[in-house]
């Protein structure tokens, strides 16, 4: 019985989490109401007391429970009645300053390119710096927080879209729009060897390829050393021939 109540408090949060209140606790569903069920734990764990919650009490819920509140598609959830999710919707009006965070690895190539999703099908942002950070800490242990001018961004263009009381979504965030710590260029250098090491096609083990170059130097360095070892037999052929013109010293 007491497992049993458990469950049923654990399956009403998760439906407030889901069909009420995403936002607030830093979910963005899709327009059918699926969340990755990854990143939906993860928002779980964060709340206190309930680190210890897995995949399995998500499955216990609908084995146990005669109308679970909830429904799981692949690797997807949702809740079961979701008529009170906030709606995509353009916003109307919009706070000054947003915020979102990128992986440290990739903010050089953002400060280039701009932001862009990133796991998501927009680029999720936040009108709370705290969350922005606590959203960004799922995918990056140590995430880079960015600060976009709303306004900046509307005047390039860019169209916002309420998903919540303080979550807002953009396709895009334009260069020019949003501000970031100062990355050392040693270190951005450093940053985009990597990525671009990552993205290079990978070799087969044992394999390679000769240079031309190195073939052609050896060709070369042999001749030269066949050149030298003729030049040395010449001189000494030269020198012996000389020796044997001279005549003895008993005929002088």
């Amino acid at each position: 019985m007491a497992q049993q109540r458990t469950l049923k408090r654990l399956s009403k949060l998760i439906s407030y989490m889901l069909g009420h209140k995403p936002a607030e606790f830093g979910l963005v569903p899709e327009r059918d109401g699926f969340v990755k069920i990854k990143e939906f734990l993860k928002a779980v764990c964060e709340e206190e007391g309930l680190r210890y919650i897995r995949r399995s009490h998500i499955d216990e819920i609908l084995m146990t429970l005669s109308h679970p509140p909830i429904e799981i598609k692949d690797n997807y959830i949702r809740a079961t009645h979701r008529d009170k999710l906030p709606k995509h919707n353009p916003a109307q009006t919009l706070p000054k300053l947003l915020y979102t965070c990128v992986r440290r690895k990739a903010y050089p190539f953002v400060l280039n390119k701009g932001i862009f999703p990133m796991g998501y099908s927009r680029v999720i942002l936040s009108s709370i710096p705290e969350m922005a950070e606590r959203m960004g800490k799922r995918k990056d242990r140590t995430p880079v927080l960015l600060t976009v001018q709303t306004r900046k961004s509307v005047e390039k263009g860019t169209l916002f879209y309420e998903a919540g009381d303080t979550l807002y979504l953009a396709d895009s965030i334009q260069t020019g729009c949003f501000t970031g710590p100062a990355l050392p260029k040693q270190k951005e250098a450093a940053i985009i060897k990597e990525v671009l090491a990552e993205k290079r096609e990978q070799k087969f083990p044992g394999s390679f390829i000769m240079g031309l170059k190195d073939k052609n130097d050896r060709k070369k360095a042999s001749r030269g050393k066949k050149k030298g070892k003729e030049a040395a037999r010449d001189k000494d052929q030269k020198k012996h021939r000389k020796q044997k013109r001279e005549r003895p010293p008993w005929r002088k």
